[in-house]
């Protein structure tokens, strides 16, 4: 993020758990979302709300916000996929 002048806002740390309730609290103030798994990549478009399948994307097999999670602006990725995120931030 650094190399491409990207300014980090607000960090928390993993030892914070996200469950389910901040994952619908994030969509609700996005949208769009983009959610990578693996080599997987899927798009939504949220207008708002917090459609319980797009939750679900969000959250791990524990429960918890998969990591890492970036919000910009109402844009939110959520997992890593280096060519998702380029399209999505540059």
């Amino acid at each position: 993020m650094d190399a491409h002048g990207i300014e980090v806002a607000e960090k928390v740390p993993a030892s914070r758990k996200l469950q389910r309730e901040d994952a619908q609290k994030i969509l609700r103030s996005s949208s769009r979302v983009v959610v990578a798994m693996r080599n997987n990549v899927e798009t939504f478009v949220t207008a708002g709300t917090a459609d319980e399948e797009v939750v679900d994307r969000f959250l791990g097999t524990t429960g918890n916000l998969r990591a890492p999670t970036v919000r910009a602006g109402k844009l939110t990725l959520v997992g890593f996929n280096e060519e998702a995120w380029t399209q999505a931030l540059l």
